[in-house]
């Protein structure tokens, strides 16, 4: 949550400034600002209540100059949106700037402490003491050792050792702008390494196009910027040796290129992500799945005895896909939890269980926790995860990378079909590892390389209907997604973007459980979206479908081409290619995502950036 950019070098930071934050405004956009440090040695900032764009209009009137600034977007959670709660904030009299992502637990006794001492206090956020213990702190320094940049480390250090919560910030100062400090604890933070010039950011995908070199910075480290240099050090233990990264991203990644959306963008990526996500992992030789990056032996993974995967949101959904999956295949039993109450729970993990953290973003802080949790107590933990050098990837024992390459829409697409997809493989995996048959192992790898083919002309044939049922659909205020099997997972996720996107309550149901309570719903205005594609249990979700209609429910359904006898029944269908059972979730999320990102269009709601929501919820 919230976006973080810093620059500082030769050119005028706001060029860099304002591009940057717009690249980060699906991390939070209920307020933005910048500030820079003039060329008369003076801290001048300029924020604004709502989308980026206001603030540009702002920006385009007073014109800051100075080759030193840093940029926020935020989402509230101290406070409401408004252009006093706006960062950068300043600290003492003016003499610090600081844009700060993450949440300070024990901000109240701090503010507290710090007005007494005379600061005074122009925003209800918890960041705002940041920016004052930093200048108390600079304050009581002195220079022992004529190093003016260690004066300021060490107050950024006195200052952050008495927070507690989390943190990723970066801070200016009046007084020395050729300097720019920045930290992180708990929240992402990257220094990007150019040319007589270097930029900080929340998120790589802001550096894209500016510099081809990145440092990842870990929690508790601080990095001491300045146009030719960077110094990082441990919070506690003094210097480190940082390493540099090739930063894999692409200015072309993250731009629109002619979409309207960038989720409509991501989902018509979909066959290029999941062809990505196979690269090099399909051993036909031995009819299995190869993975270089989970660090542990066959035969410790021969060894497991049960698997836990967990993970929030739409990355649950993709877990709850990998239990039926790996039990299928590989019958190695399998739990689900959501990290957030996984993380508070003290559950009996036996012995022999293997841990699998799923996530987008590499920095969900429930998941984080949880892993940490699981680690702690000794299980060896993995991750499945879309962003390298993330904190989740870096603090796993080995894991998964998607390749699915930067997701900017908050409601994820074609990194859920990559997390359902390296499930998938993993679940061959550890199939052959066990007792799945070379031949099985073989027609299960036919199959994937097929699917983004298949994918691709899912998006081709399903499009225009999806369009026209959400025309018909638009108005209605509740949906139900009813699936079975490996399809139930595939109902809850495109019920979930359906509210996530349009603010339309619907919710997601095994199909038979609908007569256990939820189908006293059902009426005229409720439509109800069946994923029903030819398999074990079709002839029982017909009989589910065939209760809705005797209710007068409309029915949309999602099936296998050329299937005439739902036609019959459903008011609307959607057709999508024919594929072996445990490959039709994929198939079958693709209409159920264009379908939501239709009917929000058209209710006029703002697709990448929907209320309330944060790409990636690096807070508790």
């Amino acid at each position: 949550m919230c976006g973080i950019v810093g620059y500082i070098g030769d050119g005028q930071a706001t060029d860099y400034l304002l591009e940057g934050l717009r690249r980060l405004e699906y991390r939070g956009y209920d307020s933005a600002g910048v500030a820079t440090i003039t060329p008369t040695g003076e801290l001048s900032a300029t924020r604004s209540v709502g989308r980026i764009e206001t603030l540009a209009e702002r920006l385009q009137q007073s014109r800051p100059t100075g080759k030193t600034g840093i940029g926020h977007t935020r989402w509230a959670t101290h406070g409401a949106p408004t252009e006093a709660n706006a960062h950068p904030h300043f600290g003492g009299d003016q003499v610090v700037a600081v844009a700060h992502n993450g949440v300070i637990e024990n901000f109240q006794s701090l503010k507290q402490r710090l007005q007494q001492e005379g600061f005074q206090f122009l925003s209800a956020t918890d960041s705002e003491v940041i920016s004052h213990l930093i200048a108390s702190a600079l304050a009581q320094q002195t220079d022992t050792n004529g190093n003016p940049h260690a004066l300021l480390e060490s107050a950024v250090k006195v200052a952050i050792s008495q927070l507690q919560g989390t943190y990723g910030l970066v801070a200016i100062f009046r007084d020395q702008p050729e300097v720019m400090i920045a930290a992180r604890l708990g929240s992402p933070l990257v220094v990007g390494v150019g040319n007589g010039e270097h930029f900080v950011a929340s998120d790589a995908s802001a550096l894209a196009g500016y510099t081809d070199k990145i440092v990842y910075l870990a929690d508790h480290q601080v990095a001491v910027v300045t146009a030719e240099t960077l110094a990082v050090s441990h919070r506690d233990q003094g210097h480190i040796k940082h390493l540099v990264e090739p930063l894999e991203i692409e200015s072309g990644d993250v731009e629109l290129n002619g979409y309207p959306h960038y989720m409509l963008k991501e989902i018509f990526e979909q066959p290029k992500s999941l062809e990505d996500a196979m690269r090099g992992r399909l051993n036909d030789d031995d009819g299995t799945a190869v993975f270089g990056g989970l660090n542990l032996s066959s035969q410790q993974l021969r060894s497991i005895n049960r698997i836990l995967l967990t993970a929030c949101g739409t990355s649950y959904h993709a877990a709850l896909l990998g239990e039926y999956l790996i039990e299928e295949l590989a019958r190695i039993p399998v739990e689900v939890e959501y990290a957030s109450e996984l993380r508070y729970r003290n559950p009996p993990v036996e012995h022999g269980t293997l841990v699998f953290s799923i996530t987008q973003s590499g920095e969900t802080a429930d998941t984080l926790a949880a892993q940490r949790e699981m680690k702690r107590k000794g299980h060896p933990t993995l991750s499945i995860c879309n962003v390298v050098g993330s904190t989740i990837a870096q603090e796993a024992d080995g894991g998964i990378y998607l390749h699915a390459g930067p997701e900017i829409g908050v409601a994820s697409t074609k990194a859920y079909t990559s997390q359902c997809l390296a499930l998938t493989m993993l679940a061959l995996y550890f199939g052959r590892l066990r007792h799945l048959s070379y031949p099985a192992g073989r027609r299960i790898i036919e199959g994937l390389r097929l699917l983004p083919q298949l994918v691709h002309r899912a998006l081709e044939e399903t499009n225009g209907e999806a369009r026209r049922i959400a025309g018909k659909y638009c108005h209605a205020n509740n949906f139900l997604y009813l699936g079975r099997q490996y399809n139930f997972p595939t109902a809850l996720e495109g019920a979930l973007k359906l509210k996530e996107i349009s603010y339309i309550h619907a919710e997601g149901y095994p199909a038979a459980e609908m007569k256990h309570g939820p189908i006293a719903l059902v009426d005229e205005n409720t439509p109800s979206v069946f994923i029903v594609p030819q398999g074990f249990v079709y002839d029982k979700v017909m009989a589910n479908l065939e209760e809705i209609k005797a209710r007068g429910g409309p029915i949309i359904a999602v099936v296998g081409e050329g299937d005439t006898r739902v036609r019959d029944v459903a008011d609307d269908i959607i057709e999508v290619p024919a594929v072996e059972e445990h490959l039709q979730p994929i198939l079958c999320t693709i209409p159920l995502q264009l379908l939501a990102y239709h009917i929000a269009v058209l209710r006029g709601c703002d697709v990448d950036k929907p209320r309330n929501l944060a790409k990636s919820v690096t807070v508790e």
